[in-house]
């Protein structure tokens, strides 16, 4: 509830502040219109009140001593808790009673229905205070179910670093004593030595994405963008799974249109087609292929790598981007995976103002497409012969 307070206080503090001072003269002025006889317009607003809402970005709304909508807000609309002169929100409507019978302002938190497609509830943080002398009640409702799914996301983020960094420490942590009992163990110690090399690259990779993660996750323009070829990229990129597609003899293959450019940064181009290759490997079975080719698709390049392998559920489709997530714990841990490979690819797509798509069939595989802004704003072939410089 502090948080709450806080992520509504400048907020609340400014609204019921104008409006305090809007509605002071009203009620001062009560007395002298109960002498004169003027009974006053318990339906209507005080001068003013209508202006200040008006310009709140937030919910608002002003209910009557009947509990009818007087005047709300645009985003509360939109956000379905008023409709027509009524208010949807049963526990809203119960806090505005309670505020008008006590004069009390008071704060909370709802959930309600929500109204954007698959997003199940709404979260507000709420501040209901009384308003005037005539019943009214000023109900104040801040969307925070954003600010609320990124600081989930945040406390997974650093719970689940915590926990892949411990396994490879702990397990080096234990090997390192193993060793030590067994000196007198030739066999012994080359067994456990190779147990600890696996677990240090294991660790040299998380921390590698990490690092790279931190680096590209906050969506901000390359710095310093130029042309960069595809066909070195994914010649890069395929030089660096080799050895891995090897072991499984999956064949990895480059096809598509030649002489593609987009404008970015190489080096993470090729990062991104290394972690999308790296993953269909992981979750393709032996004597299989994995296919990289690019096409022109008007003012941007589609880049795509298409595996043979296990397929992913369709339930998982929407957060196999998200940080540590795996379709298959088990298998990627066996294969070394840090979780991050698909986090890393979305970034490096925001960076490149682009986009990473998939499509997958369990039992069929799975293509993910890279859609990047091509080189010189329209995406054409350049002939090996013509010198990039010239051809730009």
């Amino acid at each position: 509830m502090g948080e709450m307070a806080l992520s509504l206080a400048a907020l609340a503090g400014f609204v019921v502040g104008a409006i305090a001072v809007l509605v002071y003269r009203n009620q001062i002025e009560t007395p002298r219109r109960a002498e004169s006889g003027d009974d006053g317009d318990a339906g209507a607003l005080p001068q003013g009140v209508a202006s200040v809402l008006a310009v709140l970005p937030s919910s608002a709304v002003v209910l009557d001593a009947h509990d009818r909508v007087l005047r709300a807000s645009s985003a509360a609309r939109a956000f379905s808790l008023v409709k027509g002169d009524r208010l949807m929100a049963a526990e809203l409507l119960a806090l505005a009673r309670q505020v008008r019978r006590d004069g009390e302002i008071r704060e909370s938190e709802i959930d309600v229905a929500g109204h954007k497609f698959g997003q199940e509830t709404t979260n507000f943080a709420v501040r209901v205070a009384p308003l005037g002398s005539y019943g009214q009640v000023l109900v104040l409702a801040e969307d925070q179910t954003e600010r609320r799914r990124v600081e989930a996301v945040r406390r997974d983020f650093v719970a689940n670093v915590s926990h892949e960094l411990k396994t490879p420490v702990g397990a080096l942590s234990l090997l390192a004593e193993t060793i030590q009992d067994a000196a007198d163990d030739p066999e012994a110690v080359t067994r456990f030595a190779g147990r600890m090399q696996h677990e240090a690259a294991r660790l040299n990779y998380l921390v590698q994405d990490l690092i790279t993660l931190s680096r590209i996750q906050g969506a901000e323009p390359i710095p310093t963008p130029g042309q960069v070829l595809i066909d070195a990229a994914v010649s890069d990129a395929i030089d660096h799974c080799n050895t891995k597609a090897a072991a499984k003899d999956i064949s990895l293959v480059a096809g598509g249109t030649p002489g593609l450019r987009i404008w970015g940064d190489d080096e993470l181009l090729v990062t991104a087609l290394r972690n999308l290759i790296d993953n269909a490997i992981a979750y393709s079975p032996e004597h299989t292929r994995v296919v990289v080719s690019a096409r022109p698709a008007n003012e941007s390049v589609e880049i795509s790598v298409s595996d043979q392998g296990i397929g992913i559920p369709e339930e998982s489709l929407e957060r196999i981007f998200e940080r540590f997530f795996r379709v298959d714990p088990a298998r990627s841990r066996a294969t070394g995976g840090t979780g991050l490979g698909l986090a890393i690819v979305k970034h490096v797509a925001g960076a490149h103002a682009g986009e990473v798509t998939v499509w997958s069939k369990e039992g069929s595989g799975s293509t993910f497409t890279l859609r990047l802004p091509a080189f010189g704003g329209t995406a054409l072939a350049v002939p090996p012969s013509i010198p990039l410089e010239v051809a730009s």
